[in-house]
């Protein structure tokens, strides 16, 4: 992908290793984080990088990592995500960031000094201008790294360091975890508000039992990469897909009429107006609102009355 001007043309990259810095035109400036959900701190990050690299005519680098840290440090207690890495990279390109580093966090990267990290990245950038992160960034081995010893590393391999102090929406401070709690609780608005956009998930769609298909309601069943879910129940939704939003309804939860002890939930939309094979396709789902509890039905001719009625009001919702 590139950006054509008028005397030159400047790849959009994506890099993968610590490495290809040097292959940019310096001095470069780094914003680094893992930017899960790619909120309104994280946007405030990347913005400040952006715009003192376009002040000092340098280079903005957005660095994060994949997978989050935590699904390898503590794989038991891993948080769902609010943005797998192919979402958190293009909420990121939308910012109007043109070259991303992505490092692979593993268990080999996990054990790199927070001095040796800084290290490799001055090392390779022509020069290090600037690193910017959140105030309360960690990193390196055991997380020793913070934003004081961030400074005495920039002190010595001479780089300013940028610490951006907390967002806060409505008195609270915007973080993933807030948001986390939030679309687990259903609160979406809050979730929006510290988004600084609505919240969707990003699925490719997979096949399924082709059930809704029978009943006479095609649904395209989501695999969503660990996303956080909002709470069980059926929803009116919005679906984009290569950019054309279309309307649908949402179910999501254990299919309690047809899926007898399923553990795993299951999100499947029913795109209303819609005949197009999609499998293995991208689909970003917002869900616009909520309709009703999921719920087991006495029988599948239940189970069609009401997804009838499920369709006939969001088909109604949509009218206004």
């Amino acid at each position: 992908m590139a950006h054509e001007g008028n005397d030159e043309i400047q790849l959009v990259k994506t890099l993968h290793s610590i490495s290809e810095l040097a292959q940019l035109s310096g001095p470069l400036f780094l914003a680094i984080g893992v930017f899960d959900g790619v909120h309104l701190g994280h946007q405030a990050v990347i913005s400040t990088s952006t715009s003192h690299a376009q002040f000092g005519s340098g280079t903005p680098v957005v660095v994060t990592f994949d997978p989050h840290p935590l699904k390898v440090l503590r794989p038991h207690h891993a948080p769902h995500l609010l943005t797998a890495t192919p979402h958190k990279i293009a909420l990121i390109r939308d910012l109007g960031v043109e070259h991303l580093l992505v490092i692979n966090f593993d268990r080999k990267f996990a054990a790199t000094s927070p001095e040796s990290f800084i290290e490799q990245l001055a090392a390779h950038s022509r020069p290090l201008r600037e690193i910017c992160v959140g105030h309360e960034w960690s990193f390196g081995k055991d997380r020793r790294g913070n934003l004081d010893l961030l400074k005495k590393l920039g002190a010595q391999f001479h780089f300013d360091v940028v610490g951006i102090p907390p967002v806060k929406v409505n008195g609270a401070v915007v973080s993933s975890t807030a948001i986390r709690r939030a679309v687990e609780k259903g609160d979406l608005p809050t979730a929006a508000a510290m988004l600084g956009r609505e919240y969707t998930i990003l699925g490719t769609v997979v096949a399924g039992d082709n059930l809704g298909k029978k009943l006479g309601y095609p649904t395209a069943n989501l695999s969503a990469h660990s996303e956080q879910f909002p709470p069980n129940g059926v929803y009116l939704a919005e679906a984009q897909i290569h950019g054309i939003l279309h309307h649908g309804v949402v179910n999501l939860g254990y299919r309690p009429t047809v899926s007898s002890g399923k553990s795993e939930r299951v999100l499947e939309i029913y795109l209303l107006d819609f005949d197009r094979d999609i499998y293995g396709e991208d689909v970003e789902v917002r869900f616009v609102r909520y309709l009703r509890p999921e719920r087991k039905f006495d029988s599948l001719e239940a189970l069609v009355r009401q997804i009838e009625l499920d369709v006939r009001q969001a088909r109604e919702l949509c009218a206004t």
